[in-house]
């Protein structure tokens, strides 16, 4: 392979949403719409790698210009049109790229022997319409996309792993990432490093919100899986790699989750749980399908919620954790509330209520750290409320905040948010305002677009009853916080 001693920097100015790809998406998520990416590259005999994280760049404005593969796919997916009205910049004008010659300009389609791609293999994929679980091949090194050529140069320059690990710093995540490591390996304090990115994002969670951090946690996600790319020579070390990779994919896809980012939350958890599948990692596959099913309840979708929940429990049986079985019923529960299903959910709960009794062991799993007696009292409220039982769902709402460590700012107000909510619902305007002065108060330090929207339809609910001295004030002030942009 021949070396490169031109090291290539990224353009200083922020990267400009590309909202013309965008407004072709359409109402497709990530994921289904690289379906059809990868669909229309067969037709044309082109192999492209293209997953829901390479559509989330290209639509950020991170890939100001495709490949010549994707041009040529693009191309053939949307006829007549030309890069500039797809939202791309010419290719001249990126850094680094000099423009092509018009004998080397792509054709809008090729005729190549038909080739049985990863996507074909792994999936199953034909025609068909795109599977909810897109599972790209891990294992293939994207080495037509342009950010692994962007990935693969600096790495000739700084060495892989090292610059990897380095771009987990923008959160402050690097404690020791050694400089001196051979080019394109990774080792124990690179994964190290991972694993406390992992940690330092679930602790800034649960203190703020999601909302200041998704964006920031981009970055360290994209050095995750280019750290796997840089390889390791001991298998032990890839193992911790992968898992660290697939936790650290599920958290930044909570992040998206909370801050009401979906489509983005679903591409992250569908990407950990093709990790898992590929690693047959049982512990990420229940982690994974765990906020799938969360997110398909707050999504309206919540027989893929039952699904899902289902799915995890199968997953984590073995695995010897009753606390770990507990949520997962929970999950299941606010999938049977969702179809208003009271028998189900019941069921669940009481399930998920025995399992948790049965006290913590050492099976737990790290990221279970936020799995009390709050929590459960909260997630029980959440299918009560569902259900419409507004007395039981208050109830539990307040056991919820009562009960919740007072550095987790982020479920105290959240479960206060429940509260004030199951209290206007049920009859109690007076009562929902001072709950809901309480979340006011914390919104200094938290940042949640869940929260925020919770308490917006709250104040819908107390709109009638604005005379009253109590909610009027809430109402006031609710009215002039200002919102998460």
């Amino acid at each position: 392979m021949a070396s490169s001693t031109v090291t290539p920097s990224r353009p200083d100015r922020p990267a400009r949403p590309n909202l013309a790809f965008r407004h072709l998406r359409g109402h497709r998520s990530p994921a289904e719409f690289a379906a059809l990416v990868r669909r229309a590259a067969r037709e044309i005999g082109e192999r492209v790698s293209c997953d829901a994280r390479y559509i989330g760049r290209v639509e950020a404005g991170e890939i100001r210009c495709p490949n010549y593969a994707y041009e040529r796919v693009f191309l053939h997916m949307f006829p007549g049109r030309t890069l500039t009205d797809l939202g791309f910049a010419p290719r001249s004008s990126v850094r680094g790229r000099g423009a092509r010659t018009l004998d080397d300009a792509p054709c809008t389609h090729t005729t190549r022997p038909e080739r049985t791609t990863s996507d074909e293999r792994n999936t199953g994929e034909t025609g068909s319409a795109p599977k909810p679980y897109d599972t790209q091949d891990p294992y293939d090194t994207h080495d037509n996309d342009e950010e692994s050529d962007v990935l693969r140069r600096a790495f000739m320059t700084r060495g892989g792993a090292t610059m990897a690990a380095a771009t987990l710093g923008p959160l402050g995540l690097v404690h020791d990432a050694s400089a001196d490591r051979p080019v394109g390996r990774a080792g124990a304090s690179e994964a190290g490093a991972l694993e406390e990115a992992v940690r330092r994002i679930r602790l800034l969670d649960d203190r703020h919100g999601a909302d200041g951090l998704y964006r920031r946690a981009a970055a360290p996600l994209r050095a995750a899986y280019a750290l796997l790319d840089a390889g390791t020579s001991r298998q032990t070390t890839a193992d911790r790699l992968h898992s660290g990779a697939g936790e650290l994919a599920i958290s930044v896809g909570w992040l998206a989750h909370d801050s009401g980012r979906f489509d983005d939350a679903r591409s992250h958890y569908a990407e950990a749980l093709a990790t898992a599948r590929m690693t047959g990692d049982q512990g990420l596959e229940a982690h994974a399908f765990c906020n799938t099913a969360f997110l398909a309840r707050d999504t309206g979708r919540p027989r893929e919620a039952v699904r899902a929940a289902q799915a995890a429990q199968r997953v984590a049986r073995p695995l010897g954790s009753p606390r770990l079985m507990s949520l997962l019923a929970l999950r299941e529960a606010g999938g049977w509330a969702g179809l208003a299903d009271r028998t189900g959910c019941e069921q669940a709960l009481v399930r998920a209520q025995a399992l948790y009794d049965r006290g913590p062991c050492d099976s737990d799993p790290e990221w279970m750290s936020f799995y009390g007696e709050a929590e459960l009292e909260g997630l029980e409220a959440q299918c009560w409320s569902t259900l419409g039982d507004w007395p039981r769902a208050a109830r539990h709402a307040k056991r919820a905040a009562d009960l919740q460590d007072p550095h987790f700012s982020r479920n105290i107000a959240l479960y206060t948010a429940e509260l004030a909510d199951d209290l206007a619902r049920g009859g109690h305007p007076d009562e929902a305002a001072l709950a809901g002065m309480r979340v006011l108060d914390l919104l200094d330090q938290v940042q949640s677009s869940r929260i925020q929207t919770m308490l917006a339809g709250t104040a819908r609910v107390l709109l009638p009853h604005r005379r009253a001295g109590g909610v009027s004030t809430f109402l006031e002030r609710h009215a002039s916080t200002p919102r998460m942009a």
